[in-house]
């Protein structure tokens, strides 16, 4: 999932929010002093509705986040897995995971990913992530990763707590390395990694809808996730019975309001119908197209 939400492109067009179709008119904000010393009915009406329409929408997208507790569907087992990544049916990159509970708590995922073939030739990556989360609460604790490019090195470390995560950005090695640190506050985050493990433990019943907010990196992003039936899918490490979901993400702004995300459209996640529910395939629509990860190869740590 990282891959797809962090995909880069030049700039895109940026749709026309509900408030900015609302306004009578594309009017500068001024600084309110200014608007009470020279009164103009039109703009200040402008300012007004502006102010209202952003309010509004803030408190309603976070009055649909979900708030079920995680359930009781039974936990992941320890396990290792391959992936591999690309678009129309061409591979460009593989990845590994391994996921283990190291101590009663906790769970961990280790991940390791890398571009490969021609590709690698174009856009060298090599990416190793690992995350924790709790594992009675399913809540994030910390998760680190490290992207090595052909001409620069991104470490990114964020650190939860139950109203924010505080995220630190470095970019470089040794003495020419710069590390910057943001903050985003908001009760119960989750990154990927516990974002799944959460949305696994619920019954996922047809029609059903969950929304979470979620920072992987950088960014937080409202994620709408729609279950919108059961269909039998194969992939190359079998044919599986599956539940698929619509998967829908909004950027959410410094002050909690909602954009849309310019370069991801939407995603389809089939997941196994089964005790376990692994992550079988995404399809992803973003800017260049139809971009996919699929299983390749899974097995359970202790089994033969």
């Amino acid at each position: 999932m990282y891959f797809f939400v962090q995909v880069k492109s030049r700039r895109a067009h940026r749709p026309e929010t509900i408030c900015e179709q609302s306004q009578p008119a594309k009017v500068p904000v001024q600084n309110p002093f200014a608007c009470r010393a020279r009164f103009r009915p039109g703009r200040c009406s402008a300012i007004a509705v502006l102010a209202f329409c952003s309010g509004s929408l803030a408190a309603n997208w976070q009055s649909t986040v979900s708030k079920e507790s995680p359930g009781n569907f039974p936990e992941l087992r320890p396990l290792r897995a391959t992936y591999r990544f690309g678009w129309s049916g061409f591979t460009a990159a593989t990845g590994e995971i391994h996921f283990t509970k190291p101590s009663g708590d906790k769970f961990q995922l280790d991940g390791t990913g890398r571009t490969i073939g021609f590709v690698r030739a174009l856009w060298k990556l090599d990416v190793n992530h690992q995350a924790v989360a709790n594992a009675e609460t399913l809540r994030p604790i910390e998760s680190q990763q490290t992207e090595n490019y052909r001409s620069k090195k991104l470490a990114t470390h964020l650190t939860f707590r139950d109203n924010g995560v505080t995220c630190a950005r470095t970019e470089g090695e040794g003495s020419s390395a710069a590390t910057k640190t943001r903050q985003f506050s908001f009760p119960n985050l989750f990154d990927l990694h516990s974002a799944l493990l959460y949305l696994r433990s619920q019954p996922l019943r047809d029609r059903s809808v969950y929304r979470v907010v979620v920072y992987p990196a950088t960014n937080a992003y409202l994620a709408t996730i729609t279950v919108i039936g059961r269909e039998k899918v194969s992939v190359h490490a079998g044919g599986y019975n599956a539940i698929k979901v619509d998967l829908q993400l909004n950027k959410i702004g410094k002050n909690l309001e909602l954009k849309p995300h310019r370069k991801f459209r939407h995603a389809t996640i089939w997941v196994s119908d089964d005790a376990d529910r692994i992550l079988l395939r995404i399809e992803a629509q973003i800017f260049v197209g139809t971009i996919f990860a699929e299983l390749q190869s899974m097995r359970f740590d202790g089994a033969r």
